[in-house]
């Protein structure tokens, strides 16, 4: 069954590709600066808080850039806010190579997170409706394993241009994915049901606030709010807890990175099977459990399988994620849906600035469990309830494009 599905996705290669690659490009510019956290506290003579506000300030730009890019993609199509943003966060993460104080890096990763989350909003919608229903699960896993490509390449960069050019090349190496952009320029086609929907030039609709899009949205919010939880810290957590080097936080990421990327499709492909409700669920329930292996034991053998089973469950519900949103969504307002859903992400950026805060009291390991094990019961919570009646046809007759 999933060769069956490789298979049939390769008729739409280019939107897969390019919707895994630029989100991959994403979040390699985005978590580049997580490595850099115990380094920059030094450069700039600050604590842990302000630097984990820098992440929860690119973050909170990301609320505005995210919304803004949405409804641009409903407007003017979703190809080209999708190359604008890339070519957007591109730059201004090269240019935070060059900060000269902390309130420069503060400045410039504000603007780079006007731009970052933009372009996960226009490929997922583009993707969403550029795939047949039948294949929409699997390509949304497959779209997702992205960051965890992203988060692995810059964990690669910490390791070896890190330790040789210095924190500011880093940086610069965030120019990059603007060449990206030219394949999708070349290869990828503008999204079929929005060009179906300029050509009967209907009313411009009204975005629809239902039950099942105030879950998606609030849903959206704790699980990122886990995410964040799990992922932002950790590298700092590995230098300064387990007091890893370089060469030594490199394989904790890898592991966590490929459990993700292994186990994102896989989601994908059982909440196509048996419910987006089970699957989220049972994933949620088993990530509490988890936490103790991933940040509470210092055992070799506890920090691996902590890190295979924060990859393999927690990390892996995001690639039911362009699915789950898209189909609350009609095509006129998708894309604004899926950005204002994308933007409420943002507000549990909150999780790195209050895990460093409560970080003295708890230590930094504890404090991320807690806070991990709280978006997890939070994502329970909002996942359990049934709002599936309440989607807009035609997407709950299962036509989704």
């Amino acid at each position: 069954m999933q060769k069956q599905g490789l298979a049939a996705l390769a008729a739409y290669r280019p939107i897969l590709i390019a919707a895994m690659a630029g989100w991959a490009l994403d979040a390699f510019d985005f978590t580049l600066l997580l490595f850099l956290i115990p380094h920059l506290k030094s450069v700039f003579a600050v604590g842990l808080p302000a630097m984990a506000f820098v992440v929860t300030a690119t973050g909170l730009a990301k609320v505005v850039g995210t919304i803004g890019w949405g409804v641009a993609a409903d407007r003017v199509g979703r190809k080209l806010p999708f190359v604008l943003s890339i070519l957007w966060f591109s730059l201004f993460c090269g240019l935070s190579g060059l900060a000269w104080s902390y309130a420069s890096l503060l400045v410039l990763r504000i603007l780079f997170g006007l731009g970052f989350g933009g372009e996960w909003s226009t490929s997922a919608t583009l993707l969403m409706e550029t795939v047949p229903e039948e294949l929409k699960g699997l390509a949304s896993g497959i779209m997702m394993l992205g960051f965890e490509v992203g988060f692995l390449a810059a964990a690669l960069a910490f390791r070896i241009v890190f330790p040789v050019l210095g924190w500011r090349w880093m940086l610069v190496l965030g120019v990059v994915p603007a060449l990206f952009t030219l394949l999708v320029q070349r290869s990828v086609k503008e999204s079929p049901l929005w060009l179906a929907g300029r050509r009967e030039k209907k009313p411009r609709a009204a975005l629809r606030v239902t039950p099942a899009v105030i879950q998606g949205w609030a849903l959206m919010a704790f699980l990122n709010f886990m995410s964040w939880a799990i992922f932002a810290l950790y590298p700092t957590f590995l230098i300064t807890v387990r007091h890893l080097n370089p060469a030594g936080v490199f394989p904790f990421v890898a592991i966590y990175s490929v459990a993700s990327i292994i186990g994102k499709p896989i989601a994908g492909r059982i909440a196509a099977r048996f419910g987006e409700r089970p699957m989220l669920v049972v994933y949620l329930l088993l990530t509490i459990p988890s936490v103790l292996l991933y940040t509470l034991n210092a055992s070799y053998v506890a920090m691996v399988l902590g890190a295979v089973l924060m990859g393999l469950i927690p990390n892996s519900i995001f690639g039911i994620v362009p699915m789950y949103l898209a189909r609350r969504f009609p095509t006129d307002t998708r894309g604004a849906g899926i950005g204002i859903g994308w933007a409420m992400t943002s507000v549990s950026v909150i999780a790195p600035y209050a895990i460093a805060l409560v970080t003295p009291i708890l230590g930094l390991g504890a404090a991320m469990a807690t806070f991990i094990v709280i978006g997890a019961i939070l994502s329970t919570v909002t996942a359990a309830f049934d709002t599936e009646r309440y989607i807009p046809l035609p997407e709950a007759a299962g036509n989704v494009a």
